[in-house]
């Protein structure tokens, strides 16, 4: 059922810009991965109406080679979370793999990781941060979202350091976006670790830290 209210919201035409957009073509990150054009919103709602789906059909859609179902399928987890964190966090771990574009992480790691790790031993990121599979340390970098917003940035900015050699441009992108998170809340702490390492961070990671810096202070850190 859950499959077909959205595919009668399939869109043609928007399918071929994300395809593109997400960069679905082979050699790229995104390689075979199927839209059909439903946005965020439309599949969010969709996703809330069935938030009751038992975890075996929620694998069957992730498992699903069209990118709007396994985003059904994770927003769904994050409707679950609250009432059976630990059984859902595991599962979330366990299907990582299939969580393989940058915004299926962005939209449930946070929320399912992030927040069930706020009170435990964070060991599982450090893992996931090691890991040779792009998505799974895109998911240790964004999950620390949810430390940030409680004002932990430890854990931020030591695996955004771990990340420094990292090769792939969306792993830049997402430590500099959480980096520039922490400095919203605490500008010392995010220009402590810009002034220890900004000479060989990644050009994207700086320039996605320091975007919210006046035009001199971002002017500094680039001429660095």
């Amino acid at each position: 059922m859950i499959r077909q209210e959205l595919g009668k919201l399939a869109n043609p035409e928007k399918a071929k810009i994300l395809q593109g957009f997400f960069k679905t073509e082979k050699g790229q990150y995104g390689e075979g991965d199927i839209f059909i054009g439903v946005s965020v919103p439309e599949t969010r709602a969709v996703a809330k109406k069935y938030r009751t789906l038992k975890l075996d059909e929620v694998k069957k859609l992730l498992d699903s080679r069209i990118h709007e179902e396994r985003l059904a399928a994770l927003l769904i987890l994050v409707e679950k979370y609250g009432k059976n964190k630990k059984k859902v966090y595991e599962f979330y771990l366990k299907n990582s793999k299939k969580i393989n574009n940058w915004d299926l992480v962005d939209l449930s790691a946070p929320k399912i990781v992030g927040n069930y790790l706020l009170d435990k031993d964070r060991k599982p990121l450090y893992r996931l941060a090691k890991s040779k599979n792009l998505w799974e340390r895109r998911i240790a970098i964004v999950a620390t979202y949810a430390f940030i917003k409680n004002n932990q940035f430890e854990d931020t900015l030591r695996i955004s350091e771990s990340l420094l050699e990292d090769r792939h441009d969306l792993i830049h992108k997402a430590a500099g976006w959480m980096l520039r998170e922490i400095g919203k809340r605490n500008q010392e702490a995010e220009e402590e670790f810009l002034k220890k390492h900004c000479r060989h961070m990644p050009r994207t990671m700086l320039r996605y830290a320091i975007e919210k810096f006046d035009g001199k202070k971002k002017m500094h850190y680039m001429e660095k």
